[in-house]
């Protein structure tokens, strides 16, 4: 097999994943405007979060995070990698046909264990339809992250990184439809999800088939390699259920607050721009990676491959995270401020922005450090870790909510980002010299601090000039540009001077992705 070659992975997964975040702008901008932050939107944004967090649960997480790796290291030592894979969707093709069925019945309480202040509301009955519509994505959406782990462990990362572009690009269009047709905008979307997570798989097999990974449903069988895939997974499981406990508590606190689901959904979407572009790339290219190393016996190679994901995602995260906590409101006011989202949404958005942005660098950093366990199929303590993030987040959004409001759920979840990174750290010391930071991370972390700092004070002086033409009409979106392209010039241009890296590093990377 030929090695992942690391940067150019993280471009292309990077590069797909912007746009993908860049076509769900525009489709939370069309909500925003069409449905504001009122009772149909919050129904919709609850109903299409519970596939989602199945999703993470099934797809991205728990299972993923032990197949990918078994996956990995049979295409290394040449066994039968495409059986394993066939058993392997046949078995979570199972399980989520069964949860579907069940989840049709059991929508009442998923809804109100999500959003407990929708109660003897007009958003519980909608959220309970939706939630009906929607949930059959987790099974396409699931098979189709089973189909993408198969093609990253091979190096090929367009097609997977590529899908989400399509749910967006679907909900996009459907909207405009939707608004010219005169149909009902949130059963649009509802009916949207599913059509899209079709779509998506069907991209995906596709590509695997051609890849030479043709997987078909087949009789369900229990073979000592999926035995072992779900002893590996349940702790797993359990880590990604303690992670959507996290999101439960965020939503409940929320839902007491008129509006706030909203405002939290549109600022976690603008921080999940960074994270996706940069956190979510390293992730699916490192674990791969890393457990192709490790059969290898390949410990100086895993060390770098660390080093440099690290590195990258500071590099790009930090300074989105100053940006993020300087100039929140222009963003947001941008970005979404007109039909039914009024000044006051902005203003609630734009604070829970700031609070994200705060969290961001740990949010990547996870994606850097769970790999080092996630590869070496150690899946026990990145759950004992996350109950303890748990507690600090339930502790902190619980809490504080009766003294500082809605903003508590944000807080909790920034507060417990830095506490599960600061956990996975001190538990990856037990793995030595695989998992040290070389010279050259120490030396560069510092002076890309140094360079974000600086930026921020530029994007500051630069907001406060702009600021009458970020409020005057269409020229607001070339004003927000002038700043946005102001800020990069600022940071790379002080990055490259101060040696947090090399401008022709990125140069290199961009020139191998075309």
């Amino acid at each position: 097999m030929q090695p992942i070659r690391l940067v150019k992975g993280f471009v292309t997964v990077g590069v797909w994943t912007f746009v993908s975040r860049i076509v769900g702008f525009v489709r939370d901008i069309l909500i925003a405007a069409y449905l504001g932050a009122g009772p149909v939107a919050e129904a919709f944004l609850i109903a299409f979060s519970l596939p989602n967090m199945f999703r993470r649960f099934f797809a991205e997480g728990a299972f993923n995070m032990a197949f990918v790796p078994m996956f990995a290291k049979k295409l290394e030592g040449g066994d039968d990698a495409l059986d394993f894979a066939r058993d392997a969707c046949t078995g979570l093709a199972t399980i989520l046909i069964v949860l579907t069925l069940i989840a049709q019945v059991a929508m009442p309480f998923l809804v109100l264990a999500m959003a407990g202040g929708f109660v003897a509301d007009e958003r519980f009955d909608m959220a309970v339809l939706y939630g009906r519509i929607a949930f059959p994505y987790i099974l396409f959406i699931s098979l189709a992250a089973l189909l993408s782990g198969v093609l990253n462990a091979t190096g090929r990362f367009v097609a997977a990184a590529a899908a989400p572009v399509l749910l967006n690009l679907l909900f996009v269009l459907a909207m405009v439809a939707a608004h010219r047709i005169g149909w009902p905008i949130g059963d649009t979307l509802a009916w949207t999800v599913p059509v899209a997570g079709i779509a998506q798989l069907a991209l995906v097999w596709v590509a695997a088939s051609r890849a030479g990974f043709r997987l078909t449903i087949r009789r369900p069988r229990m073979t000592p390699e999926l035995k072992r895939l779900a002893i590996i997974a349940a702790p797993a499981a359990l880590a990604g259920g303690v992670v959507q406990v996290n999101l439960l508590i965020g939503r409940q606190v929320a839902s007491f607050f008129e509006g706030a689901v909203a405002w939290l959904s549109y600022a976690d979407r603008l921080y999940q721009l960074p994270l996706g572009v940069v956190g979510i790339a390293i992730g699916v290219v490192l674990l791969p990676d890393l457990s192709r190393r490790l059969r290898a016996e390949d410990t100086n190679g895993g060390r770098d491959a660390f080093n440099r994901a690290g590195e990258m995602a500071l590099a790009l995260t930090v300074p989105a995270a100053v940006a993020l906590a300087v100039i929140p409101g222009a963003i947001v006011g941008v970005l979404f401020q007109r039909g039914a989202f009024d000044a006051a949404d902005a203003a609630a958005t734009a604070l829970a922005v700031a609070v994200y942005g705060a969290g961001l660098p740990a949010f990547v950093m996870q994606k850097v450090l769970q790999p080092l366990f996630f590869a070496r199929e150690d899946t026990r303590r990145p759950f004992y870790y996350a109950l303890w993030a748990l507690v600090v987040n339930a502790g902190l959004a619980i809490g504080l909510a009766p003294f500082i409001g809605y903003i508590a759920a944000a807080w909790g979840t920034t507060l417990a980002g830095w506490a599960m990174v600061g956990l996975l750290w001190a538990g990856s010391r037990r793995y030595g010299a695989a998992a040290t930071l070389d010279s050259r991370f120490r030396a560069r972390i510092w002076r890309i601090l140094a360079a974000s700092a600086l930026m921020g004070v530029v994007l500051w002086a630069a907001a406060s000039a702009l600021a009458p033409w970020l409020e005057a009409g269409r020229i607001r979106y070339a004003a927000l540009a002038g700043l946005v392209g102001i800020g990069m010039v600022a940071y790379f241009g002080a990055g490259h001077l101060l040696g947090a890296f090399r401008l022709s590093e990125f140069r290199r990377a961009l020139s191998r992705q075309r």
